[in-house]
């Protein structure tokens, strides 16, 4: 499971370095970069919110078997392009498939996990998720630079990557009881809104950053750098998620508060530096923002994922995880529309110094927010009855 969920994410992200070649292949602006990436996490969101639920009643192999062939119909879509269109296409096609599959696969580890242990399922997932969002890059970025027909076979190998992961989809247990699925409305059990918001709104900051890395930051270091390598604008990106990645290894076992509020304080930190590297023109600069706020992501997405891990409850699991996706894939999708308007008008240097300092004030917000709750995480009947 935890493969699949990697897979997945790596085929999402393989188009990172790529769109600088289809901005001029196709002649578009930065702009249409973050509306294709909107187009996806807007799909991705209502898929989110009916997989859930679905898996939950019908069993998780029933709903990640289609996501796992709509992801390999959204690579062919992206080898074939012929146009921007084919690039929205592609893009939603990836978008409803990895909204099927996060909360299902997420629900998944954590029961398949041998002694029961949710942190531990939490760290799994997490890693597998930055894992993947951080290996799309870079295989594109290798197989772009140095491999023949750099817009196909990216794609092609991410297909090839998809027969294990439906292979093992396949010998998933079977559901133990099936129930009739029923449309809802998205709901939060009452004794989680203190921390499923609070978790949210931090997680929601941390893959804010992360929606800037995936779109324009191989352009931004592209531009510091004077180097039209692809390699390294995924390099980049893969930086990031790799000190992500170690963060949450070194992190694991410690209290989901602790986390959340040691990620968030390096999290401003590594996006102040990320602003003064774009004003100095200075690439040691935005190698050390690059491992500071990878580091920072880390820690805030740990946390939020296992403080809302531990406190779902167990017949809502896939449900309640599947709306915490939807904070995560708001925050990947939503701000960087914002740069990416701002980008047409104030240029890309200015666009993320901006987007850098207005989401390190607001992690330093965040990080008070959180110091004022930290007593109030575990509810009492009291609260209970309050909320």
């Amino acid at each position: 499971m935890a493969y699949a969920l990697l897979i997945l994410l790596t085929g999402t992200n393989l188009p990172t370095p790529l769109y600088r070649d289809y901005e001029a292949r196709f002649g578009f602006s930065p702009l249409m970069v973050t509306l294709i990436f909107a187009a996806y996490v807007a799909v991705l969101i209502p898929s989110l919110l009916v997989a859930g639920p679905v898996s939950d009643a019908v069993g998780r192999r029933g709903v990640l078997l289609p996501a796992v062939a709509l992801a390999a119909l959204g690579s062919l879509v992206f080898a074939f392009a012929a146009s921007t269109g084919w690039l929205f296409a592609a893009r939603i096609l990836q978008g409803l498939a990895l909204g099927a599959a996060s909360g299902p696969l997420t629900a998944a580890l954590t029961e398949l996990e041998p002694t029961g242990n949710r942190r531990k399922a939490a760290l799994v997932s997490t890693v597998a998720s930055v894992g993947g969002l951080g290996l799309g890059p870079v295989l594109a970025g290798v197989l772009a630079q140095y491999a023949p027909a750099p817009q196909v076979l990216p794609f092609a190998v991410e297909i090839v990557l998809l027969v294990p992961a439906t292979a093992a989809v396949v010998v998933l247990p079977a559901a133990r009881s099936r129930t009739r699925w029923r449309p809802r409305r998205p709901e939060i059990p009452a004794a989680m809104h203190t921390v499923f918001a609070t978790s949210g709104t931090a997680s929601f900051l941390a893959f804010a950053v992360i929606g800037l890395f995936l779109t324009l930051i191989p352009a931004y270091a592209a531009n510091l750098s004077g180097s039209t390598n692809l390699l390294l604008g995924g390099a980049a990106v893969a930086l990031m998620l790799l000190c992500s990645a170690l963060a949450q290894l070194l992190g694991y076992g410690r209290p989901a508060r602790t986390l959340e509020m040691a990620g968030l304080p390096l999290l401003a930190t590594g996006l102040v530096l990320l602003a003064l590297a774009g004003a100095l023109a200075s690439l040691p600069l935005l190698l050390a923002a690059t491992v500071i706020a990878g580091t920072g992501q880390g820690l805030a997405f740990l946390g939020g994922l296992t403080a809302v891990n531990q406190g779902a409850p167990a017949g809502r699991h896939a449900d309640v995880l599947s709306s915490f996706y939807v904070i995560i894939y708001l925050g990947v999708g939503l701000p960087v529309i914002g740069v990416g308007f701002l980008a047409t008008v104030a240029g890309l240097l200015a666009a993320v110094q901006y987007f850098a300092g207005f989401v390190a004030l607001l992690c330093l917000v965040m990080l008070l927010v959180l110091v004022r709750t930290r007593h109030d995480t575990a509810p009492t009947p009291s609260a209970l009855d309050a909320d």
